[in-house]
């Protein structure tokens, strides 16, 4: 699985993967993180609002951090 996420690297940014990271890990999903700053790459997701986050090609959310609970969800 592959786990992108969209933003200019603020705190925002760094608490999505943090969330990303430990839901991954409590669901026991092996993944790859990859942190995505270049403004025309993360329009060409068609994020407008960071922080953004994709898994596996596919934008699951924007412009907010989901609690850990979500993040399950949109991992699984």
């Amino acid at each position: 699985m592959k786990i992108q996420i969209l933003g200019p690297g603020c705190a925002k940014c760094t608490k999505l993967m943090d969330t990303a990271a430990a839901a991954a890990k409590e669901l026991g999903i092996t993944c790859e993180f990859e942190k995505i700053s270049d403004v025309n790459q993360i329009m060409g997701f068609g994020v407008m609002m960071t922080p953004g986050l994709v898994v596996d090609g596919e934008v699951k959310s924007v412009g907010k951090i989901p609690s850990l609970e979500e993040m399950k969800k949109l991992l699984q």
